[in-house]
């Protein structure tokens, strides 16, 4: 983002930072950006003003992770980039039955039973590893399976988390350390839109 808007520090141009974003009008095009925690700054400039984004771009944040899908759970905290605490997890949940009749009955309570045992694992690792970062945590990113989140987030213990919760949902196949110690890179990314002046 530096490299790219850098630049055009006090070029001639329109800036107005409203909404949690910032907007700057050039004689070519226009081009927004939203930062991932948001921009409280609101103001116009009649230059090109990148101090504002820039700040915003730079902060570092204390992040809570929650990825959760059947078959694995992630719990982290970051602070800036790095994982300063985490404990994942796997529960194996059998895939979906195809035939019919009374065996697909006793399959149907066996998968429950296992994504049951899922989820009730990930809450108490959730709680476990969360809960000493609690007053801290500034922002929860949540990813996985969104049914398998909710799930997760229905434990008392968790209901601090939801009110903190990015929009953002992060798309996670298989929640592990490694996708866990990817997070950062899509949590710190901004949202970057241009259209033609």
């Amino acid at each position: 983002m530096h490299k790219r808007l850098g630049p055009l520090k006090g070029e001639p141009g329109r800036t107005v930072y409203a909404e949690g974003a910032a907007r700057f009008e050039l004689p070519a095009e226009t081009i927004v950006v939203i930062p991932p925690f948001g921009l409280a700054h609101a103001r116009v400039y009649e230059t090109v003003e990148l101090g504002p984004l820039f700040e915003a771009l730079d902060e570092d944040h204390l992040v809570a992770a929650l990825l959760v899908r059947l078959g694995g759970y992630a719990v982290g905290v970051f602070e800036g980039e790095r994982l300063v605490a985490s404990k994942v997890g796997t529960r194996f949940v059998k895939g979906k039955h195809k035939k019919g009749g009374s065996s697909s009955n006793r399959f149907r309570r066996r998968r429950d039973e296992q994504a049951r045992a899922l989820i009730e694992a990930a809450a108490e690792t959730a709680a476990g590893v969360l809960e000493p970062w609690r007053d801290r945590v500034e922002h929860v990113a949540l990813g996985g399976d969104r049914a398998a989140v909710r799930q997760v987030l229905a434990d008392p213990r968790l209901a601090w988390l939801e009110p903190k919760a990015l929009e953002r949902f992060f798309t996670v196949p298989d929640p592990r350390l490694r996708d866990l110690e990817r997070l950062p890179y899509e949590l710190y990314a901004a949202e970057v839109a241009t259209s033609a002046a």
